[in-house]
């Protein structure tokens, strides 16, 4: 009857999840949508790619939609034969983002119920780490893959516990395998890395459990061994997307450098170390997880009538003319941030929580020794490294030594790792405390009232102290901004840091009450689980209404067409006050114009839209192939380039942009505004091929950069010393009449015909990509080069020829079979695991429903 009941209370607790994730989202069930600037940017990156999908029936692993060209893998590409995708899919049942907080709050349900085998325990945990902020943040921001990947973090480690912990053998490898397989097919390495830097604490403690007879050895290794197969497995379902993205990575920023600078040598791995520590969380913004305002909040934080009324008064005492207040006035309260912290900039603090974090200190004295110092170790670990490079010790140490970590950057998204094992160690913390005989009542009531005194100390000391204990200005605003205006901005920042340090205050003294209350019997546990719950539900759920709201969502019209091309009087009372939308609309000149371009003009050519920032945009991209566009993972050659020359500030570099426009067969160039766009067409565009018979070996990657800017690339090749081997036995010979037309271009496969009286290096305006193009002439595979830095070029006899050229990636068959095979064999080992457990049932007497009742027992 009591296995029953729990059955029925997980059912319950899973309809709370998705009624609490549909009532946070509520726009959705009226057909809204969420507007997301980086879903935004992908709809215009992706245009190529789901054009080809739509009409075609299959997939191309290459565009030429952004940056001159580059593969599909993180650009929304879809992989044939992906079986974990299509669990995804299914676990994704509700709309977004309901969906992700859905799986938020059930996954850590999982995890909760694993570690305390507790069905109340495990609800109130979910609240607590489904409503951390940061997640509420990044869905508003649009970063779908990592909140994806997020969703599936409390499961995988659930079904790890459920080896190492509970012993449950077979139900752990199926979990692990499975969540393992769901995590990389959510597709954002970064969050799974800082996972597993967490896991490696658990192995260890595990480890040292063994080294010290705590656990058995024979145990360990068995659990270490189904683990890592469990793991293996899960990788192997995501083959292709794996083997793939890991083939692309290494001819990316993430891989090595190939130019040689003051701040890197060649064939230095990783980001350069400024990059990799962009967006270092600040040390005392670590107090943001508890104090949630703490520097600010935001950078757009939403200012009080009080702070406005300040202003407008402290500027009427400066000047009489209104219309310089009304300028200032509006600068001020649209164009300065209320954060002040070390980040050049966030969309919002990393809060988890007064009550989860107080719960997860006390956790720490009161949780089991086999969960409290491996959850302490990597929590320490992971705050220190989110301080990147307000704490270079460490993050040296790291960049330079620890495989694969200056592959990413912004470490302050390490912090996503605590915000997983804070909620775990506050309930496992909780339940012992009322569950646990162990911990004598004494012990409680003197952590408790030592912990409680502490922080509602120090927290009555920062709404008392704040302006003496804070500065309240960030280091880049010191003498920028005038005095009297400064000290309105420094009382609105105190004034939101005691509104949130107060709250603060009063959550953690509700939630000590209760528990000193329990602890003298005057109040039940689940009165006292019920009002904790309720009170941290009302904290959270209020603090991420601040990013994430009903405003955020739109009108289905926006989010699937963001790129309009008319603002018309309907469009314009739909997007009413909206900032996002109005600035979606004012873009609609602009987008009518390359529609125009894109409608009169169907050759293939790129165009360079100067009026949005041309390396941070895709809109030109949503309507034809750009020399700019928007994405963290860009081809290194081709970010070389952006950077030697677009970003350049020597005016020799910057004079030389024209003739690398050029070179990458830039037809269009659009500046003025967006509102009255000039268009202005390139007659020195290369085209999309051209025959050269001259050639200019250089000896480094340096010298070839410099060159393309200042030769004449319709007559003359720059190609390294490297591929000198290529020219034996081949003779080049000018021929003024010789011809070189593309007759057919899709994104994976184009068709060009040639015509010369002698042999010539064709070369074309097609970034260069060493895996997975292969290069035809008149049907014979041929072996290609790379010229002008990063183009492709191949040897054409003298005559009339046909190349073409294919992007067929041979890494996508392979893993295909490999991501079967591991499918097949996760499927056979459980079904022989649950055989297994069936049969064992029956040789102990057991009936088929005291199986159903595995994980119970778990």
């Amino acid at each position: 009857m009591l296995k029953n009941k729990n059955i029925l209370y997980i059912v319950i607790s899973l309809a709370i999840f998705v009624v609490l994730a549909l009532v946070y989202n509520n726009p959705v069930i009226s057909g809204k949508q969420l507007l997301q600037h980086d879903i935004v940017q992908y709809k215009g990156g992706a245009k190529e790619l789901l054009d080809y999908r739509a009409n075609n029936g299959k997939e191309t692993y290459w565009s030429d939609a952004m940056f001159g060209g580059m593969p599909t893998y993180q650009s929304g590409a879809q992989f044939r034969g992906d079986v974990i995708k299509k669990i995804d899919d299914a676990f994704n049942f509700l709309p977004k983002p309901a969906n992700f907080i859905f799986l938020l709050f059930a996954g850590f349900f999982l995890l909760g119920y694993v570690a305390t085998k507790n069905w109340k325990y495990a609800l109130l945990g979910a609240t607590f780490f489904g409503l951390s902020t940061y997640f509420y943040i990044i869905i508003a921001a649009g970063h779908n893959g990592k909140v994806a990947t997020l969703t599936y973090f409390a499961p995988l480690l659930a079904g790890i516990l459920l080896v190492y912990i509970r012993k449950k053998y077979i139900l752990g490898f199926i979990v692990t395998s499975l969540f393992m397989g769901l995590q990389i097919c959510a597709n954002h390495p970064q969050m799974t890395y800082y996972l597993f830097l967490a896991l490696a604490f658990l192995f260890i403690s595990e480890l040292v459990r063994a080294a010290t007879g705590k656990i058995e050895w024979k145990h360990f290794l068995i659990s270490s061994g189904i683990l890592g197969l469990a793991m293996i497995l899960g990788v192997g379902m995501n083959s292709q997307r794996l083997l793939a993205n890991s083939e692309y990575v290494k001819e990316t920023v993430r891989g090595k450098q190939i130019l040689k600078s003051e701040h890197n040598s060649k064939d230095d791995d990783g980001m350069k170390k400024q990059e990799v520590l962009n967006w270092s969380y600040g040390k005392l913004e670590t107090l943001n997880l508890f104090i949630p305002r703490l520097l600010g909040g935001s950078s757009t934080e939403e200012v009080s009538d009080d702070f406005k009324k300040e202003l407008r008064a402290s500027l009427e005492s400066q000047t009489d003319d209104e219309e310089q207040i009304q300028a200032v006035f509006d600068q001020v309260v649209n164009g300065v941030p209320m954060y002040w912290g070390d980040q050049p900039g966030t969309s919002g603090p990393a809060y988890q929580g007064a009550i989860v974090v107080f719960l997860a200190i006390l956790g720490f004295f009161f949780a089991w020794k086999k969960y409290r110092y491996w959850i302490l170790g990597a929590s320490i670990l992971t705050i220190l490294l989110a301080w990147g490079s307000n704490f270079l010790p460490l993050s040296d140490l790291f960049i330079n030594y620890v495989p694969l970590y200056n592959k990413f950057r912004a470490p302050s998204s390490i912090l996503v790792v605590v915000e997983l094992l804070f909620p775990l160690i506050a309930i496992i913390g909780l339940y012992r405390f009322y569950n646990d005989e162990k911990l004598t009542e004494e012990y409680k009531q003197k952590i408790l009232l030592s912990v409680s005194g502490s922080i509602l100390g120090i927290t009555l000391l920062i709404i008392l102290f704040a302006k003496s204990l804070f500065g309240f200005e960030s280091s880049a605003e010191t003498g920028k901004i005038p005095d009297f205006i400064m000290t309105v901005i420094k009382d609105e920042r105190a004034r939101m840091l005691r509104i949130d340090a107060i709250k603060a205050f009063i959550y953690v003294l509700i939630t000590s009450g209760v528990l000193f209350l329990s602890l003298k019997k005057k109040l039940s546990q689940n009165i006292a689980l019920i009002i904790i719950g309720l009170v941290s539900l009302f904290d959270l759920w209020t603090v991420n209404k601040r990013y994430l709201n009903n405003d955020n969502f739109v009108d289905k019209t926006f989010a699937q067409t963001p790129f309009v091309t008319e603002n018309s009087d309907y469009l314009s009372g739909k997007a009413g006050d909206n900032p996002q939308l109005n600035d979606l609309l004012s873009r609609a000149n602009m987008n009518k114009v390359l529609q125009e371009i894109s409608d009169k003009d169907k050759t293939h050519y790129r165009i360079f839209n100067q009026i949005l920032g041309p390396f941070g945009e895709t809109n030109t991209s949503y309507y034809k192939a750009s020399v700019g566009g928007y994405h963290a993972v860009k081809l290194r050659r081709y970010d070389d380039l952006i950077n030697h020359y677009f970003y350049s500030e020597d005016s020799t570099k910057s004079a030389q942009i024209p003739n690398i426009l050029s070179l990458l067969n830039t037809k269009y160039v659009i500046g003025g505004s967006v509102e009255q766009p000039q268009v202005q067409i390139n007659p020195k565009a290369n085209g999309n091929a051209w025959l050269v018979s001259d050639i200019k070996f250089v000896n480094t990657p340096n010298e070839e950069i410099d060159a393309i800017g200042s030769i004449d690339s319709k007559k003359t090749a720059v190609i390294s010393i490297d591929d000198k081997k290529y020219f034996e036995g081949k003779t080049l010979a000018a021929d003024s009449t010789a011809i070189v037309d593309l007759t057919k271009y899709q994104a994976n496969e184009l068709e060009f015909k040639t015509q010369s009286k002698t042999p010539q290096l064709a070369v074309f305006s097609e970034i260069y990509y060493p895996k997975g193009w292969k290069m035809f002439l008149d049907e014979k595979e041929v072996p290609y080069i790379k010229a002008d830095y990063l183009l492709r070029a191949v040897y054409v006899p003298a005559g009339n020829h046909t190349i073409r050229m294919l992007f067929e990636p041979e890494v996508i068959a392979k893993g295909k079979t490999i991501s079967m095979i591991a499918f097949g064999l996760f499927v056979l080992l459980s079904l022989v695991g649950v055989y297994f457990l069936y049969k064992n049932s029956v040789g102990t007497n057991r009936d088929l429903s005291e199986i159903s009742q595995e994980f119970q027992n778990s």
